[in-house]
């Protein structure tokens, strides 16, 4: 009995697995432009004049803040924060 059930569920998953394959998904519908060549490049040169898209090479800038710190003062910080870590490592 146990052989049969077993036959007849791995014919109804190859069924259903069959039955999922007929169809692309999704469908497959071939594109029409309804544009030319020419039409499609005015209207990107038209939206990149007007910086309603970026050109290629153009990079979002980002600035970095101010600081009054110098070199050397940021080096003291990093090396009184790296005695401190330690400091709490060694439990001294």
């Amino acid at each position: 009995m146990n052989i049969k059930n077993i036959i007849v569920a791995a014919s109804l998953l190859a069924a259903a697995g069959a039955a999922m394959a007929e169809a692309p998904y999704p469908p497959e519908t071939p594109f029409q432009s309804t544009q030319t060549r020419a039409d499609v490049k005015a209207e990107l040169q038209r939206a990149q004049a007007n910086h309603e898209i970026a050109s290629r090479n153009e990079y979002p800038i980002i600035h970095q803040a101010p600081s009054q710190l110098s070199r050397q003062d940021v080096a003291n910080q990093a090396q009184q924060a790296k005695t401190s870590a330690q400091n709490l490592y060694t439990g001294a």
